[in-house]
């Protein structure tokens, strides 16, 4: 079995005013490749902490995460965000979405982080605003390709959000309580589309604190306390 991640160890503390508050306590998890995997346990318990070390999106107090065999968790900053621009796309709760600009500019944002890396391949714009459009074709989104966020339900919000999670081809999909803000038909056909991706060999990992979505994934870890219980 190939591991995509491998978490050693994992520990992350924060200081609130002067106390050490454990959010996770030496956690060790391994996730395979194209594995579906979901994240639950009650509030509190480190969830989303967990998933914003995966996506270093934080930095761990101590430990290690192992992503393709390489310890990513004591990257420098640079390192991190031309990771996270790789690997990783993010669903999140909220949508995350620019109100300013249309549905297509919204899956076209990482791009623009991603050709200004240093080594790495320009791609053409006319290539990426293809690729966006057929992602969003995909989502079932081709007449909304010019809809602002304000002009779109929950629903279609977040299949924009999955759209531009896959515009730079991840390896690695971290889905935040993506059916938290939406009706329960919504959130089924969100919950359908990550399976769906998954099904195509992407690895995702839903946070989340809904019984019903935690089973519809391959594999279901629980916290507690910062800790894993099972």
């Amino acid at each position: 079995m190939i591991f995509l991640i491998q978490v050693q160890n994992l520990s992350k503390t924060y200081k609130l005013d002067g106390l050490v508050v454990p959010a996770l306590k030496d956690i060790n998890l391994k996730i395979p490749e194209s594995e579906m995997v979901s994240i639950t346990g009650p509030s509190g318990c480190g969830k989303s902490t967990l998933m914003h070390l995966l996506g270093l999106l934080d930095k761990p107090s101590s430990g290690e995460i192992i992503f393709k065999g390489i310890d990513v968790s004591r990257f420098s900053e640079i390192e991190q965000s031309n990771f996270r621009s790789r690997e990783v796309g993010f669903v999140f709760q909220q949508f995350n979405l620019l109100q300013r600009v249309t549905a297509l500019e919204n899956v076209l944002l990482p791009t623009i982080y991603l050709r200004n890396v240093k080594g790495v391949p320009l791609a053409s714009r006319d290539f990426l605003k293809k690729r966006a459009i057929d992602l969003l074709g995909r989502m079932g989104l081709s007449h909304r390709l010019d809809h602002r966020p304000n002009q779109l339900s929950g629903g279609e919000q977040q299949r924009v959000a999955i759209a531009r999670s896959l515009i730079n081809d991840p390896s690695l999909i971290l889905a935040d309580e993506p059916t938290g803000n939406l009706d329960s038909r919504s959130g089924l056909e969100i919950l359908n589309l990550l399976k769906e991706l998954n099904a195509t060999g992407k690895t995702v990992v839903v946070v989340t604190h809904d019984a019903n979505v935690a089973s519809s994934c391959q594999r279901i870890i629980k916290l507690k306390d910062g800790e894993v219980v099972s």
